[in-house]
């Protein structure tokens, strides 16, 4: 029952994050958002700082803490709000999806079982062929994904 309740979460929020795939080719402006926009719309930091209710100098802030990465996300959907521009706020996987990264994870970790436990068994003149290992560690990382262990992201 648990399982099949994590497995629909993750198809889920793969879902959800398929409108994000596209936003990796996306480069942030080096001097960020804020700045970028409000010269290319030609505004000068007083005119914006009216909008939101602070001073030129509380704006070339703003500007300077986006493009340190210490602006907030509050004050980054204010902006947004007072431009009438949507805020877009996410995380998307590396490898595309959610499930990939719990796959890689797994694979990982079932790896590190098998190969350890290759090695002993090595020690004992018991070792196994490699073919017989890289299905050991497929079923063992199929396991592990199945149950979805904690230990998957140590």
């Amino acid at each position: 029952m648990m399982r099949n309740k994590n497995k629909l979460l993750i198809e889920q929020l793969d879902q959800k994050l398929k409108a994000f795939q596209n936003t990796e080719d996306v480069m942030v402006p080096t001097k960020g958002w804020i700045h970028t926009i409000r010269t290319a719309l030609n505004m000068t930091l007083a005119q914006l700082g009216a909008k939101l209710n602070i001073t030129r100098q509380g704006m070339k802030r703003i500007e300077e803490s986006e493009e340190k990465g210490t602006i907030s996300i509050n004050t980054l959907r204010q902006f947004g709000e007072v431009l009438e521009l949507k805020f877009v706020y996410g995380f998307v996987p590396k490898d595309g999806t959610i499930d990939s990264l719990i796959n890689k994870n797994a694979e990982k970790l079932a790896s590190k079982i098998v190969l350890r436990t290759h090695q002993n068994m090595l020690l004992e003149n018991q070792g196994i062929k490699e073919e017989k290992i890289k299905d050991l560690i497929k079923d063992l990382a199929d396991e592990i994904k199945r149950e979805m262990r904690k230990s998957i992201w140590d």
